[in-house]
């Protein structure tokens, strides 16, 4: 009778090992499925405040819309007769998304927050605040600059040949979608400065892949400026290149720190 190898397993062993790999998937599969439904939970609690947000901002969204259309003129045309209403409501959505963007970046945080280390989860008093005000600062530099530049420009090509008189709704679109998505895009160094904090990215990957940076910026570029034209699509492009520029050095500030904790 041939004796049997050392190494060979048992049928106990065997076993043992088939259910361990099964608890492992099942244990995969339960935490894909707990961070969807963190991830849902998160987003309807910020959809709530962006719904509370846009009706408070009813009380002053005439106003708002009133120094929106001040660079173009005193007065806008409409084609319809419920364009009115739907260029107020898509007003007073913006200045929900505005008055909760502090209320969204928390919820973003507590859905990455399980996933840090505990001295890394005292830096949402950094993340919140530091955020909302590059948002903010986004705002200010495309209404400031951006917006009057693209404006001065649409409005007076080819004046000979074109009587500009631009419809409501796609003006206030145009201004909305300018200001709002720039404002967010100012936060790319911050975002990018956590997820190096946390590992998730270096700066080398940034600079290394900085073709791939250019192409979604343009993807990007295209998306807020649903236009044609490449000067108003190269405005938008010239602040998020400068961005992911400053991008690449916060990645490297973050991964530096991210070493460093790892170290001790």
């Amino acid at each position: 009778m041939n004796a049997k190898p050392d190494n060979a397993k048992t049928e106990a062993e065997v076993e043992d090992e088939i259910k361990a790999k099964a608890e492992a998937k099942t244990k995969a599969r339960e935490g894909i499925l707990d961070h969807l439904l963190q991830l849902r939970q998160r987003l309807l609690h910020a959809m709530i405040g962006v719904a509370v947000a846009t009706a408070v901002s009813f009380i002053f969204s005439s106003r708002v819309l009133a120094i929106l259309i001040a660079p173009y003129g005193e007065q806008l045309q409409l084609l319809g007769p419920t364009e009115g209403i739907e260029i107020y409501f898509k007003v007073s959505l913006m200045l929900g998304g505005i008055l909760a963007m502090p209320y969204i970046l928390y919820q973003l945080w507590l859905f990455i927050a399980p996933g840090l280390e505990k001295h890394e989860r005292r830096l949402v008093y950094l993340f919140v605040p530091t955020a909302t005000l590059l948002f903010l600062a986004g705002v200010a530099f495309t209404w400031f600059i951006l917006l009057p530049a693209a404006i001065m420009f649409l409005s007076g090509f080819l004046p000979d040949v074109f009587f500009a008189e631009w419809r409501a709704r796609e003006y206030i679109s145009f201004t909305t979608r300018f200001l709002f998505w720039l404002g967010v895009s100012f936060e790319m160094p911050l975002i990018i400065y956590f997820f190096a904090r946390v590992g998730l990215i270096t700066g080398q990957i940034l600079r290394e892949q900085w073709r791939v940076g250019v192409v979604l910026i343009a993807v990007l570029a295209a998306v807020i400026t649903p236009s044609v034209d490449p000067i108003t699509m190269l405005l938008a492009m010239g602040p998020l290149l400068a961005l992911y520029a400053v991008s690449i050095f916060t990645a490297k500030l973050g991964q530096r720190q991210y070493a460093k904790s790892h170290d001790n």
